[in-house]
């Protein structure tokens, strides 16, 4: 799909914006794991949600979906029947996470404790994606897994097969710092018999760990250092807060146009995801937080971003962990400072659905940016207008989405190749592009 987008005169705007995805998730499975039934509303939308329901209704979970509106905007809501830990079926076919990282690694942290087999494929995208950081410490709890593709569970991508059973605690000592790889151990560890230990280098994203308490799992957690024991889960209905990281292009499209004012109602501020509010105010962005409240342990409020003056940054690993999704769209933010931003410390952005670091510098330095890709970031430097070039999305949805909004902001017509990658976190995204273009 190729989208057009030319230069907004103004843009005043209220903006819903879908349930976060990592909670939508998170609250899905763990209700899929739990007992009783439990109404999960405003969940995500797009691709990853629908690999997440299809492959929880694969392993025998009851799920039904409805939709309501509230300003002429949709909100779906699903009605998750809880197995018990130990109560999912043996599927009869590959579960297939689709393009979802964090389907595919939680997912292995449940059937790692299941007594039957699992295969699990993703897409072209996904089957790059390094999953040996979660297969060590699974086979280390005693789950079995076989690479379709290597011998090496160094090397291990999908397709691959986790033969599944009674887990044992281990003490595991991660060597980077990854939610989804949190996540997955504390889920095999919910199941395990004994205490499980995780120890990350860096805290990061803690939405399971939050969850998982307020559902009344044994768990205890002490900076980035987390212990849990085998727990029995009760459902709990949530409204999901509005995902940060889709607000995240609104915010910048806010402070860097020059007649803008968005308000976004509901939007999640759990402190390891608020690393682009913490970026966007030393950046110098006219930004407000409003009608602060908290569900489920995950805090949430309504922002309101005007028309601002940027400064440029260095932003660097202390606050990486924070923005690693942010920071395609925050590079974008940095082409309208008024000095020299350095991102560092990045490398992970490699291994994401594209290159982020090459997808991001090539985009923009065709929409005329003044900037340098570097091994672990890259240097953007002030003084250069961006004006509409023909750009693609290297079939990344957070890539699409920063040129969409970079369309919004240029002189002239930009036309970005593969848009239709949008959908797979924000299905409306370019439906609210047009409102605004």
């Amino acid at each position: 799909m190729i989208k057009k987008v030319t230069k907004s005169k103004n843009i005043n705007s209220k903006l819903r914006i879908a349930g976060d995805k990592s909670i939508s998730h998170r609250a899905a499975i763990l209700n899929a794991m739990a007992h009783g039934t439990a109404e999960v509303t405003n969940f995500c939308v797009g691709d990853d949600q629908e690999s997440v329901i299809r492959t929880l209704r694969s392993l025998g979970t009851k799920i039904i979906h409805k939709v309501n509106h509230i300003d002429d905007y949709p909100i779906h809501s699903f009605t998750i029947h809880g197995n018990g830990s130990k109560g999912f079926t043996n599927p009869t076919e590959p579960l297939d996470c689709g393009n979802s990282g964090t389907c595919m690694r939680l997912l292995s942290g449940v059937v790692a404790g299941q007594n039957f087999k699992s295969i699990l494929i993703g897409d072209n995208s996904l089957s790059k994606r390094p999953m040996n950081r979660i297969a060590k410490p699974l086979i280390q709890m005693g789950a079995k897994i076989n690479s379709i593709n290597s011998e090496s569970i160094d090397n291990i991508t999908a397709p691959f097969e986790i033969n599944g059973g009674d887990l044992n605690a281990i003490q595991y000592i991660s060597p980077v710092s990854s939610a989804q790889v949190k996540s997955c151990v504390l889920l095999a560890g919910i199941q395990a018999s004994g205490k499980t230990t995780f120890e990350e280098p860096f805290k990061s994203r803690d939405h399971t760990e939050r969850m998982l308490s307020a559902m009344g799992a044994k768990i205890k957690t002490n900076k980035n250092v987390i212990t849990i024991e085998k727990s029995k889960l009760t459902s709990q209905n949530i409204l999901i807060p509005s995902d940060i990281s889709s607000a995240a292009f609104w915010m910048v499209l806010g402070s860097c146009h020059d007649n803008a004012e968005i308000y976004l109602p509901n939007i999640g501020l759990n402190p390891n995801r608020t690393g682009i509010l913490e970026v966007l105010i030393e950046m110098g962005a006219n930004l407000t937080i409003e009608n602060k409240k908290e569900d489920m342990g995950e805090p949430r409020g309504d922002i309101l971003i005007k028309s601002s003056k940027l400064k440029g940054i260095t932003i660097d690993k202390n606050i990486i962990p924070k923005i690693i999704d942010e920071i395609p769209i925050l590079s974008l933010a940095a082409c309208f400072a008024n000095s020299e931003t350095i991102i560092k410390d990045a490398e992970e952005l490699r291994i994401k659905e594209s290159d982020r670091i090459k997808a991001t510098v090539d985009g923009l330095y065709k929409l005329g940016a003044n900037i340098k890709e570097t091994k672990d970031g890259m240097i953007i430097k002030p003084g250069n207008k961006l004006t509409g070039n023909k750009v693609e999305s290297y079939g990344d949805h957070r890539i699409a989405m920063m040129l969409g909004i970079a369309g919004l902001l240029s002189e002239g017509t930009t036309v970005i190749e593969g848009a239709e990658h949008a959908s797979v976190s924000y299905p409306n995204f370019w439906d609210e592009i047009d409102k605004n273009n």
